[in-house]
């Protein structure tokens, strides 16, 4: 598909399922028919745009107009690689996140539904807007369907969680609101083409302080363990695959871009944070009782190493950053939806309680294997990949950052290995009662699979990313590294 509309479809055909599933009067499974399918529409028009797209053809699919024209609020949308391949991975995983909801059998289906589409309606729009005030709509509007998933179909400490996660991220948005108005002010103008930069040191840290919450990166993850445990798992997955390559995304396209300077000088403390995160969070995975800490840490860390890759400001770390928020996503979707598999047939998810599935339970085994071994980052696995070109990016400026940061995929080894040892194979101490009733994987392996296709599919043919983003991090790396530079 091509033209000025894509963009525009991609937020639109979402939120008008969404609208479709609360009004018209229909049966709890036409709604979830409904949802399910408006997602895989979705899916549909990002494969498209991405098959349309040119690598060298700059910001793509744009529509510009004024929004409110006294203020100078545009609405302006478009895709460069950046923006395409976050899109993607938002319209891939969505359907498997719904697809599990619809199994599990969530209660109240048409909120349920129509929340999960204003979530997915939110996210693309603030990837693809190339407007702050725009933007910061799209940022906002995720806490609302999120916050009530979570208090709604969450765990039975959901209150809490979701709380803290409300607190967290309105602290950040707001500090993010005045940088934002400070700088459509001083510009006249909301729309990123025609705004220039700045050296404001509290700017940049205001943008950052938002985006940091949002990824998580250490030591800003607070609300992170309860939220991961307590929302229901396709939730968790999205949390951890989707929304937080918003905050990521935040610092590649608004917090470089706009503050060079800033963004330049305290690159060093970015990375430190960076390099501490990656080693902690790993080694706090490896001491998780159950899957879902396992993960929680374990994104933490990825996205610590997402950060890396950012903040050693080259073409390489960056291409490798991106490209790492792809298979990040993928597999943490994956991985979320699997423990929620585990918990849903089994009553549990603490290790203790779990545990020998691969006995009589192959096609379990085996999607808990290539999942594992996928985030172990063997070579040849795009995982592999992603993350060979941050090391490199970051041996390529501090050698001694680079080996630190290598010592990461020792520790994802140790935790990943345990997870998929206490899953698979070790005996369990206190065996949960549906432990033994448990069959292998039957409808769950619908929105499963597709998961795992594309990450092998990434696996052996990684330039299908990297070639799309290549020329957008070139662009937001040199910008900044020519004016942040004494």
């Amino acid at each position: 598909m091509s033209g000025s509309w894509t963009s525009t479809l991609l937020w639109i055909v979402p939120l008008g399922g969404a609208l479709l599933t609360l009004i018209l009067p229909f049966s709890d499974r036409s709604r979830g028919a409904i949802a399910l399918l408006t997602t895989i529409a979705t899916a549909g028009i990002a494969l498209g745009a991405a098959f349309d797209f040119s690598p060298s053809g700059g910001t793509q699919f744009q529509q510009s107009h004024a929004w409110v024209r006294d203020i100078g609020l545009t609405y302006h949308v478009g895709m460069d690689g950046l923006s395409l391949v976050l899109v993607t991975l938002t319209a891939v995983c969505v359907p498997c996140a719904l697809g599990y909801g619809l199994w599990a059998g969530r209660s109240n289906l048409r909120a349920y539904a129509a929340l999960m589409l204003i979530l997915e309606s939110a996210v693309v729009l603030l990837f693809v807007a190339r407007d702050l005030a725009l933007f910061y709509v799209g940022f906002e509007a995720m806490l609302v369907p999120l916050a009530l998933l979570i208090s709604v179909w969450g765990g039975p400490n959901r209150a809490r969680a979701t709380i803290r996660f409300i607190i967290y991220t309105l602290v950040g948005s707001l500090l993010m609101l005045i940088g934002i108005i400070t700088l459509g002010l001083r510009a006249g103008t909301f729309d990123l083409s025609h705004i220039g930069t700045s050296n404001s040191r509290w700017l940049f840290l205001a943008f950052m302080a938002a985006f940091a919450i949002k990824a998580p990166l250490y030591p800003f993850h607070g609300w992170v363990p309860g939220a991961y445990r307590e929302a229901p798992p396709e939730v968790s997955g999205l949390l951890s695959g989707v929304v937080s390559k918003a905050g990521a995304y935040g610092m590649l396209r608004f917090a470089l871009p706009l503050f060079p300077g800033p963004a330049h000088d305290l690159r060093r403390w970015f990375v430190a944070i960076a390099v501490i995160g990656l080693l902690w969070c790993s080694l706090m995975a490896f001491r998780q009782p159950d899957s879902r800490g396992v993960i929680a840490y374990s994104s933490i860390s990825q996205m610590s190493m997402i950060g890396l890759g950012i903040f050693v400001m080259n073409d390489i770390g960056a291409t490798g950053a991106t490209f790492q928020m792809v298979n990040h996503g993928l597999l943490s979707v994956l991985l979320f939806l699997l423990a929620g598999v585990v918990e849903v047939r089994t009553g549990d998810g603490l290790f203790r309680r779990i545990g020998g599935l691969a006995r009589g339970r192959a096609g379990l085994a085996t999607i808990v294997m290539t999942a594992g071994i996928a985030t172990l980052a063997v070579p040849g696995s795009s995982l592999f990949a992603s993350e060979f070109l941050v090391l490199l990016g970051a041996f390529r400026d501090w050698w001694l950052i680079g080996a630190l940061a290598s010592l990461a995929i020792v520790l994802a080894a140790m935790y990943m290995l345990r997870w998929i040892s206490a899953v698979l194979h070790d005996a369990p101490a206190d065996p949960s009662p549906g432990l033994t009733s448990m069959g292998d994987l039957r409808w769950e392996a619908a929105y499963l699979v597709p998961l795992i296709v594309a990450v092998l599919a990434l696996s052996v043919y990684p330039y299908a990313v990297t070639h799309r983003v290549s020329d957008s991090m070139h662009g937001i790396v040199s910008a900044v590294t020519a004016k942040g530079a004494p």
